[in-house]
């Protein structure tokens, strides 16, 4: 009698749990708002240039922090790959301790220093610091560089996620912000001072400079090689990049939690027996901006995972000098099927024919739960 009850109890809970769920489900809104781009008022994007100018020197030092353990693959690799295509800075990635850097979803790199290293190398700090989301925003290594570097008069840079761990470090008490869509009222919630602005995917304030999602570190580096460098340049870099235009503009409220995005991921998740890994094969001279958002994205289906492999070598070196380090050597267990990364294509290029393979491979909602991922307005996304 008593284990009747029991499972009686236990099947009421779970009923109660799914009509909780369904209720959650049916609340959310079924697909992005349509909207028109929203217009920038004039003089604004001058005033950001303005603001991004280089403050010490002629050449300007860019460091790229990360922790060891989790730092956002994207926020980390496309920043550093950007700036040095344009040549136009001195660019270090940095890491909290030494050995390798763990990306996530994907990769392994091995940064150029440690923040003690750098510390040491240059006293007086850096001019810009760019700082990728991370597994944690409360580091107190980070927290405590990051104020150091801002007393010293460097313009800090929060990519995606990034901009919680700026806002963490107390750099945007009283600013106006912008972050993920995901983590944006998490932020807000934490550090209501910070005034967000919508419809931007860079926002700068008073030595401080946050972006939207993952796919906002693309513009906001080439916002960036303008102040430097000027326009000229920066569309050369673009052309390289592949993009054809790039503006302050974003329509935030088409980038939000859905059903369909929500019900997708639930699906995806719960037939754990049909997982994969891709294989990308590392090449020596391969662009790592290409890399990282094809590792990224295959990584974020949540039915497929990217793995790096390559000859037995302690790294690869990329394009513009970033040492990647393989999950495998290709002499050992070979992933389970060999991906056409697109690295030889230019990497805006290399992210959409990314998206339409994940769609040709598990569907459409698929490819918009990872396009939704990293903010990035792709297919049929307003």
């Amino acid at each position: 009698m008593l284990n009747r009850h029991v499972i009686r109890g236990a099947l009421a809970l779970i009923l109660l749990a799914l009509a909780g769920l369904g209720a959650w489900l049916y609340s959310l809104p079924p697909a992005p708002a349509l909207a028109d781009m929203p217009q920038v008022a004039a003089g604004e994007m001058e005033a950001m240039l303005a603001a991004l100018k280089p403050p010490r020197r002629k050449r300007p030092l860019v460091a790229v922090v990360g922790i060891n353990d989790a730092t956002e693959t994207t926020d980390y690799l496309m920043p550093t790959g950007i700036l040095r295509r344009a040549g136009v800075a001195d660019v270090v990635s940095l890491s909290t301790g030494p050995g390798p850097v763990k990306l996530f979803p994907a990769l392994t790199v091995q940064a150029d220093a440690t923040l003690a290293r750098f510390d040491a190398q240059h006293p007086a700090g850096a001019d810009y610091v760019i700082v990728p989301a991370m597994s944690r925003d409360d580091d107190p290594a980070v927290l405590a560089w990051l104020q150091e570097q801002s007393r010293k008069g460097a313009t800090i840079l929060g990519v995606c996620a990034g901009a919680k761990v700026v806002a963490a470090a107390g750099l945007l008490d009283g600013k106006r912000a912008t972050t993920h869509w995901y983590y944006l009222q998490d932020m807000l919630a934490k550090h209501p001072s910070i005034a967000y602005v919508a419809d931007r995917r860079v926002v700068s304030d008073r030595g401080v400079a946050t972006s939207t999602g993952i796919s906002a570190s693309m513009p906001m580096m080439l916002i960036l090689i303008e102040a430097m460098a000027g326009r000229q340049k920066a569309e050369a870099v673009a052309r390289d990049l592949g993009l054809a235009s790039w503006d302050i503009r974003h329509t935030s409220q088409a980038f939000r939690q859905t059903r369909a995005f929500t019900t997708t991921v639930l699906g995806n998740l719960l037939a754990f027996w049909n997982r994969e890994r891709v294989g990308v094969e590392l090449q020596p001279g391969m662009d790592e901006v290409s890399l990282a958002l094809a590792a990224d994205a295959w990584s974020r289906t949540y039915r497929s995972r990217a793995v790096s492999f390559a000859e037995a070598s302690p790294a690869v070196e990329t394009r513009n000098k970033v040492r990647v380090i393989p999950d495998v050597a290709s002499a050992g267990q070979p992933p389970a099927w060999h991906l056409a990364p697109f690295t030889d294509q230019r990497p805006a290029q290399a992210l959409d024919q990314t998206l339409q393979a994940i769609a040709m491979r598990y569907g459409a909602r698929t490819a918009h739960v990872v396009a939704l991922q990293l903010e990035y307005p792709w297919g049929a996304l307003p």
